[in-house]
């Protein structure tokens, strides 16, 4: 629901309703409505008359209570009261959350209402589970034609959701009487639901056999799946992390292929990720690796940057020898991490408090009426950031408002796609990954590749960003045993 404005005093307006307190999704620009779900909250919102502000009942990351011995367990500290029920709770299921886009809804989160409905494969398939990621999880089961897919989980770091993790295994397997003949997982040897898939392989009685899908190729065949579709397709892949084909970490990537197997056909010109998965959440980090591609060693001199500015004394050296020397600083090609530098390098989040934030305030300060863009180059294989980057440096410094460089940089980044569809011979392009939960990048991508004459397939059944992996790792795993 986007919001009119903000008001005075702290508070902001919105469609009829006078106030909301600033504390309610801070520098977000939109609100997420829902209705009643049970009897429950029928009584309990006829009883206050009022709309109330509502957050679900878990800490972050963590999923979902289901009783009230848990509940005060892990929420008692934070909350004043608990209302109960006599009636158990089987399982437990987020809300789900759905955006309109190019007039149709489309899932960010599936749980409840939505799962596990089935999506069809276009032709049968075997027992094939597909365990999912690690970060927005959820696994998938597929019987003939049907692939049901689970709520969302959440991510497999939090032992709690691995023990959710493993629940709704043993759920969706006996709730259809099924033994998968087949796990299908991702490539990372560190994902805790690789771990699990390898592991049961090698112990069951009963043993199905093993079948590791490349991240960005599960993202490729969810989305070729849902739309049954047939044939070679171009994939623009855009998201944080995932473990790539030669051991690296990818992120912007164009897949050349079908639902069972697809090439590399470019992707973003790699970067430095000093410290690692820190970066991820201090993404004045990224700033740093792509200035530092620009200017070198001359970078720890710029206080005009908000990234170096940040720095004490002590830490730039340190910072100096991590992008000198590659010290513990992964090289990466996402265009997620992407994002997240230019946010920082725009002063707009140097420390994000969860994920995506960067690239969602980034998003947020974009002018929806900027046409204008920065130069790129395609230089082989690679789509190359430097220039982009430049320009956004070079207008920041002579004074050009962060709405501008925004909006100028989020049509770069859609120029680019346009202009890598056009060498793809392909009719068809499949845009999936965490980057399409970016509604302006979404919309204006959809939008000039159906211009270009591309015909541009979106998700609707399931999110594009992880959520949507399990999906397509039983797709191209069917695929393959097809083929």
């Amino acid at each position: 629901l986007p919001q009119r404005g903000r008001g005075g005093r702290g508070v902001r307006a919105i469609r009829g309703i006078p106030s909301l307190a600033p504390g309610i999704a801070p520098a977000h620009p939109t609100l997420g409505l829902l209705l009643p779900s049970n009897p429950l909250h029928h009584l309990l919102m006829a009883g206050l008359e009022r709309p109330v502000v509502a957050t679900s009942g878990n800490l972050s990351d963590e999923p979902i209570c289901t009783d009230e011995h848990e509940a005060l367990e892990r929420l008692g500290p934070l909350v004043d009261l608990l209302l109960v029920h006599n009636r158990p709770i089987a399982r437990h299921a987020d809300d789900s959350i759905a955006w309109l886009l190019d007039g149709e809804p489309r899932l960010l989160r599936r749980a409840r209402g939505y799962a596990p409905a089935p999506v069809l494969l276009r032709t049968p398939a075997p027992l094939i589970l597909g365990v999912g990621g690690h970060l927005k999880s959820s696994v998938a089961l597929a019987v003939e034609r049907q692939v049901f897919i689970s709520q969302h989980i959440g991510d497999l770091d939090d032992p709690l959701a691995r023990n959710a993790f493993h629940q709704v295994i043993d759920d969706l397997t006996r709730l259809y009487g099924a033994q998968p003949v087949v796990l299908a997982h991702d490539m990372h040897p560190d994902y805790y639901s690789t771990q699990v898939a390898q592991k049961f392989s090698q112990t069951a009685t009963h043993a199905p056999t093993c079948s590791a899908i490349q991240h960005h190729h599960a993202h490729f065949a969810a989305c070729l799946a849902e739309h049954q579709h047939t044939g070679q397709a171009l994939g623009i892949i855009w998201d944080g992390t995932g473990y790539g084909l030669d051991g690296t970490i990818w992120g912007g990537e164009f897949l050349s292929g079908d639902c069972a197997h697809s090439q590399r056909m470019a992707y973003l010109r790699p970067f430095m990720l000093p410290g690692g998965e820190a970066a991820i959440r201090e993404p004045w980090r990224v700033a740093l690796a792509l200035l530092y591609e620009l200017e070198g060693d001359a970078l720890w001199q710029r206080n005009d940057l908000a990234p170096v500015r940040k720095l004490s004394a002590a830490q730039r050296p340190l910072l100096a020898t991590m992008l000198s020397r590659g010290v513990n600083s992964p090289r990466t090609s996402s265009a997620g991490r992407l994002f997240d530098g230019v946010a920082a390098l725009l002063g707009l989040c140097q420390q994000a408090s969860y994920e995506g934030e960067a690239a969602m305030l980034l998003e947020y300060h974009a002018d929806p009426h900027e046409t204008g863009s920065y130069p790129f180059t395609l230089d082989g294989p690679q789509l190359d950031w430097r220039p982009c980057v430049a320009a956004v440096r070079e207008e920041q410094r002579r004074g050009i408002i962060p709405s501008l460089l925004s909006a100028r940089f989020h049509n770069t980044m859609v120029a680019a796609m346009v202009a890598l569809a056009q060498q793809s011979p392909h009719e068809a392009v499949a845009l999936s990954g965490g980057c399409f939960q970016n509604r302006l990048l979404s919309t204006r991508a959809s939008r000039c590749l159906r211009a270009s004459g591309k015909r541009v397939l979106m998700h609707r059944l399931v999110p594009p960003n992880d959520g949507g992996i399990s999906l397509g790792q039983v797709a191209a795993a069917a695929a393959r045993r097809e083929g």
